[in-house]
């Protein structure tokens, strides 16, 4: 049987349990509606840095930060609409805002937290829509859901991109292998683009790379070290994967985006939602002990 509940700690916390499979999901709405606590046979799945997450006037590194109206940086943190300027900082604001839980149900099956974000004042001097997100985090066993609505409340055309940036628990990288399915990807470092043979040089300060030219809807990571399978399964909108770390630091980002860094810009992959309409889409997390 599933159980939710509400733990007052720096943050409320909510957290989704199943005692019997020892899966755990902690959910805190207002720092974002971040992800801060994924468990499966009460082994972490997640990495999170505690003394960031317990500074508010810093980004949460760990967990699942959400990547809302964009994803990645914008030249200058800024972008033209309707020739006008605005300033958006990186990854946009969702992972920053207060976030509302609107529905929570646990049965013996599953446990789902249902969570809501709307636009306000703050939101449109740099975004200039008036929108709702919806999220719905299910856990199921060794399975996290996250479906997702982003609704355009606003007379014109609402353009976004949207992911997550989920930082993942590893001891040693060298023992990683990773299925992903593309053959090359983009560097962020080098501005280049280079082939892929399915690992990365870890010897680097920073590994920051993207995959664009993707012909699959999944992506596997092995770690042989903690005996762990994740697969992340996304469906066709999320055009573009992140990889992300750095040296010394026990974590990897295998991020879904729906564009590449400045499509709010330059226009490649995003999303244009119509006045009054919705875009729905979700991704699958799945972690196999063996």
């Amino acid at each position: 049987m599933y159980s939710i509940s509400l733990e007052q700690r720096q943050y409320k916390t909510y957290v989704l349990k199943n005692e019997s499979s020892a899966s755990v999901l902690e959910v805190v709405p207002e720092r974002g509606g971040i992800i801060t606590k994924w468990q499966v046979n009460g082994r972490d799945i997640m990495y999170l840095d505690t003394e960031r997450f317990a500074n508010p006037e810093l980004s949460v590194r760990g967990g699942n930060p959400v990547l809302f109206p964009i994803c990645g940086n914008l030249p200058d943190n800024s972008y033209t609409h309707n020739g006008k300027p605005y300033t958006l900082k990186q990854h946009g604001f969702a992972r920053d805002l207060p976030w509302e839980v609107i529905g929570q149900e646990a049965n013996a099956n599953s446990a789902t937290l249902t969570l809501r974000l709307a636009s306000g004042e703050s939101t449109k001097q740099v975004y200039p829509f008036d929108f709702e997100v919806i999220f719905t985090y299910k856990l199921q066993g060794n399975i996290l859901d996250i479906s997702q609505t982003y609704q355009n409340k606003s007379d014109v055309a609402m353009p976004c991109s949207f992911g997550f940036h989920p930082y993942f628990l590893v001891r040693d990288k060298s023992k990683l292998s990773f299925d992903i399915p593309s053959q090359e990807y983009f560097d962020h470092k080098t501005k280049e683009t280079k082939s892929f043979s399915g690992n990365f040089d870890f010897g680097a300060d920073e590994i920051d790379v993207a995959f664009k030219q993707l012909s699959g809807k999944s992506a596997t990571v092995t770690d042989r070290d903690r005996n762990l399978k994740l697969c992340l399964e996304y469906e066709d909108v999320f055009s573009t994967l992140v990889f992300w770390t750095l040296k010394g630091k026990e974590f990897y980002c295998i991020e879904p985006w729906s564009a590449p860094r400045n499509s709010i810009n330059t226009g490649e992959k995003i999303t244009m939602i119509a006045p009054g309409d919705n875009y729905q889409t979700a991704i699958k997390l799945s972690a196999n002990f063996f």
